[in-house]
């Protein structure tokens, strides 16, 4: 038993959008929290494309498509729409254009006229997404419970320390991917779909949802905060950075995914900065895997597209060093949509080059360096195509090539000062001076080594877990190569194994360069590349099924599926660890017993104690170089008392404090007087007198002479 519905563009499509706008109004009005946040997030995720998707006449588009497109076309709708009342706002005298009642009034006011042109235009007509019906089956609707099952045990875990929920949480996605990979009777892609959809909401959740502050994970978050909350705050987005000359931070606030757009988001739904970033990006990051399901499918099936989509999400980079990296986390979907728009060949030449050229703005406002390589690919992609294949089917257009290279240039140079492009050029400059160290191993960094087999392991459960990691990547070797020597009876269509080829050079090169990995993160890179290389694990356990047993092939090819994904799963959850009492690296599971230097230093967690200290010291302290910063100096600081990191020097026990400054003590020196390579902190606290104190953080001043 099930049911179905179909999208279509119908007579009432404009009643819909006002009746999505009068609530968001009323619910501003009358200070309606739930009902804004809820009815708000749907219809700034969906309303602004599907207005887009139907005045673009994307008819040939399937269901499944047509949702992730549609919060594609939302985002850099968005974005773009932030960006032009920002820009332009001062014409009409508006001094705060990012406030809550322009904004508002100018993103709906878009939404609506866009939605009366759709209406006029499909006056006569009964429907457009009619190319396919979404069935879902009720046997499906348990896979509701995996991100219920998520939040729950994030909230135990928050308020108990209990981690049951979370544990058998983990255990059940493991339990649906056996089924799947084992049940003849599951042949609707709308169940494949569906799951990818809960397993990854359920991933994301259950670390995102832990505590009620950003997770660092060691990544950029406390500044992305910091630019996001500055751009809030001011109701404005300056393109320059207070200081043009410190480019990390001039190249963060050069992307509108982590300024304008969180800027909307908080704004129109009433929704606190911290949580846009632990809800309502991990919601839109979800769909990642969704779109790259959808781009294997018709190249390897069903089946081994859920295959493929269960390796990326199980690859710990997804869950956790993403949700601290929240401009990728929206860049990715734009990867994703742009590759799906490039290896479509049924929409019309002319709606194909605006999707692609409005999904590259999406791309090139989300994230430098994943833009940087989406660059890589189709140059080097297009100039094979051009020399080598010679083939009417390839679908990278030159004109493609050329509008996203000039439109990357254009705003990175032009954007911020240049200090993208700038940083770029820093980034190939310090590439190339590291030549000098190509035959050092120790050169390509502690990741590669790892991912090499020539790093030791510090257990021999960390060993069991590398074999697995190392089967999988086997697999992807054997895949490619079948791809190349065309020994697979997959076929891929010419970009996408074009692509397949420089992903795997691209990787190649991240071993044998120095530095290179070091300019995103090898864990990063990986994570990237999977989202080309993933199918060809499933195909490399398909091929070696066929190869190695000639009787009941495709039980073989389930078990082995099983063999190697499930415990890689288990590992990379830091499930098998927790269980076994070794040392685990998951917050959700394992906070409980991490020591306070993991937990505090390299994840970099924020406590309520540090956020209160550091307020105190944003509003108490005159802090412009006048300050000293513990570990904090990275999290709390930058991120709740949003003080610029260039004002604040790092804290050490060889520190020497003179009259009238200041220096700030976290939770963790406050409690476990935190080890520097020269000393303990406390150390260097002699004469000095405390001014604040909340018993988990501190802050002392030196009397003036």
């Amino acid at each position: 038993m099930g049911f179905s519905t179909k999208l279509s563009v119908s007579k009432y499509f404009l009643a819909l959008v006002v009746a999505f706008q009068v609530i968001l109004y009323a619910s501003m009005y009358l200070d309606l929290l739930v009902v804004r946040v809820v009815i708000g997030a749907v219809y700034l995720l969906f309303i602004p494309g599907m207005v887009i998707l139907k005045l673009l006449k994307l008819e040939r588009l399937g269901s499944f498509e047509v949702i992730v497109y549609a919060v594609g076309f939302s985002v850099v709708f968005l974005m773009l729409a932030g960006l032009i009342i920002n820009q332009f706002g001062y014409i009409v005298g508006l001094s705060f254009p990012l406030a809550v009642l322009p904004l508002s009034l100018f993103v709906n006011t878009l939404v609506l006229l866009g939605a009366v042109v759709v209406q006029v235009m499909n006056r006569k007509r009964t429907g457009v997404f009619e190319s396919e019906e979404v069935f879902v089956n009720r046997s499906v609707l348990p896979l509701v419970l995996l991100p219920v099952l998520s939040i729950i045990g994030a909230y135990f875990v928050n308020t108990t320390g209990n981690n049951l929920i979370l544990m058998g949480m983990i255990l059940a996605i493991a339990a649906i991917f056996i089924f799947s990979v084992f049940s003849k009777g599951v042949k609707s892609r709308s169940f494949y779909v569906f799951a990818v959809a809960m397993i990854a909401l359920a991933l994301l959740m259950h670390v995102s949802l832990i505590s009620g502050y950003i997770l660092p994970y060691g990544g950029d978050s406390p500044v992305e905060l910091y630019v996001f909350r500055g751009t809030e705050l001011n109701s404005h987005w300056n393109p320059i950075f207070m200081m043009p000359e410190d480019e990390i931070y001039g190249r963060y606030n050069a992307m509108l995914s982590i300024t304008v757009l969180p800027t909307i988001y908080s704004n129109m739904l009433g929704l606190d900065p911290t949580w846009v970033f632990k809800l309502i990006y991990p919601l839109i990051f979800t769909l990642v895997p969704v779109g790259l399901y959808l781009l294997w499918q018709p190249y390897v099936g069903k089946k081994l597209g859920f295959i493929a989509a269960f390796l990326f999400m199980a690859q710990s980079t997804f869950f956790t060093e993403m949700l601290a990296l929240n401009r990728q986390m929206i860049a990715e979907l734009f990867f994703v949509l742009l590759l799906l728009v490039i290896l479509n060949k049924k929409l019309p030449a002319a709606s194909k080059f605006v999707t692609f050229a409005l999904f590259s703005f999406g791309l090139i406002f989300s994230h430098y360096a994943l833009a940087e390589i989406f660059l890589f690919l189709i140059v080097s992609a297009w100039v094979i195509s051009a020399l080598y294949m010679r083939r009417p089917g390839f679908n990278l257009q030159l004109s493609f090539v050329v509008f996203f290279f000039v439109a990357m240039f254009l705003w990175y140079i032009y954007v911020s000062d240049g200090v993208v492009f700038n940083s770029f050029m820093s980034f190939a400059s310090n590439i190339g001076a590291q030549f000098g160290d190509f035959f050092n191993p120790a050169s390509r960094g502690q990741a590669v080594l790892t991912g090499l087999g020539l790093a030791s392991s510090p257990s021999p459960l960390n060993t069991l877990s590398r074999g697995f990691a190392y089967l999988t990547e086997f697999f992807i070797v054997l895949g490619c190569f079948a791809l190349i020597r065309k020994k697979t009876p997959f076929r891929f269509a010419g970009d996408y194994t074009v692509f397949s080829v420089l992903a795997v050079v691209f990787l190649v090169l991240l071993t044998l360069v120095p530095g290179l990995a070091d300019a995103l993160s090898m864990t990063r890179f990986y994570h990237i590349l999977l989202m080309v290389l993933a199918p060809f694990c499933a195909v490399g356990m398909w091929l070696m099924s066929q190869y190695v047993f000639r009787y009941r092939r495709e039980l073989f090819f389930s078990l082995l599926v099983v063999a190697v994904l499930v415990p890689y799963f288990l590992f990379q959850t830091n499930f098998a660890y927790e269980a076994t009492g070794g040392e685990s690296w998951s917050v959700p599971l394992s906070s409980y017993r991490m020591s306070p230097i993991i937990l505090y230093g390299y994840v970099g967690f924020i406590d309520p104690m540090s956020v209160h200290g550091a307020t105190w010291v944003s509003t108490n302290v005159p802090y412009k170089y006048n300050i000293y910063g513990d570990n904090a100096l990275y999290t709390s600081l930058t991120a709740y008392g949003l003080i610029y990191r260039g004002y604040v020097k790092e804290l050490t026990a060889t520190s020497e404090l003179y009259g009238g400054q200041f220096a700030y003590l976290s939770y963790i020196t406050v409690n476990y007087e935190l080890a520097t390579s020269n000393g303990t902190i406390p150390r260097v606290l002699n004469q000095t007198d405390v001014v604040y104190s909340n018993g988990g953080s501190e802050v002392y001043f030196v009397p003036l002479p």
